[in-house]
């Protein structure tokens, strides 16, 4: 049985080069806002469903060919974050379920994709570990532009980064819901702490900034 599948030189290195220039200047990307198992990462995340496509790609332009290539036809709820790990981050393992925070009995996702953009050449540490229940059924070594398909039931975890530079990575957790379900999910959303904390900032600052 295959629990995943790998693709290498997916994109033409320019188009790399700009998609991580663009994750990192964007005002969204922050400290991240998933759960505790992501120990010193830094990212952002979108949430949207199939027929809201074209917002993300009105909003975030250069995400574009990457939307081409890696959605799945069958899925129609998504969930995708850049990751940025450096030195000391890791992932403890778990298995994906980030839209459980608007239906509470979602399933696992049918599938996620992981496109590593950015990987430090003399990188240590930092693998992919896969785990169905306890035996473990991949691990797999970043390398830049190299697209990974896993199986989302799968328990995974990123190994602690030992060695400096980034590794930034762009994942996104792919569903397929009955409509009942597909109706609590946002059709388009935005998750990131500079947005909580640009709304907690006072209003006073607000009105400085702007006028």
């Amino acid at each position: 049985m295959s629990y995943y599948s790998q693709y290498s030189q997916v994109f033409p290195p320019i188009y790399l080069s700009e998609l991580q220039g663009q994750i990192l200047t964007c005002p969204y990307f922050a400290v991240n806002n998933l759960n505790r198992d992501f120990v010193g990462t830094k990212g952002f995340s979108i949430v949207f469903r199939r027929s809201h496509i074209g917002k993300v790609q009105q909003r975030f332009p250069y995400l574009n060919p990457y939307l081409e290539r890696v959605l799945q036809p069958e899925c129609n709820a998504f969930y995708l974050n850049p990751l940025l790990l450096e030195q000391g981050s890791r992932v403890d393992p778990h298995i994906d379920r980030s839209l459980r925070s608007y239906c509470e009995a979602i399933a696992p996702p049918l599938c996620v994709s992981v496109l590593y953009v950015r990987i430090p050449a003399d990188l240590e540490g930092g693998e992919l570990v896969l785990r169905s229940s306890k035996r473990q059924v991949g691990q797999i070594r970043p390398h830049p532009n190299t697209l990974i398909f896993f199986q989302g039931d799968l328990t995974h975890a990123v190994n602690p980064v030992k060695s400096s530079g980034m590794r930034l990575s762009l994942v996104c957790e792919q569903y397929s819901l009955e409509e009942e379900q597909l109706q609590d999910i946002p059709e388009f959303r935005l998750e990131s702490r500079a947005i909580k904390a640009n709304s907690e900032k006072p209003q006073r600052q607000r009105r400085d900034r702007t006028s």
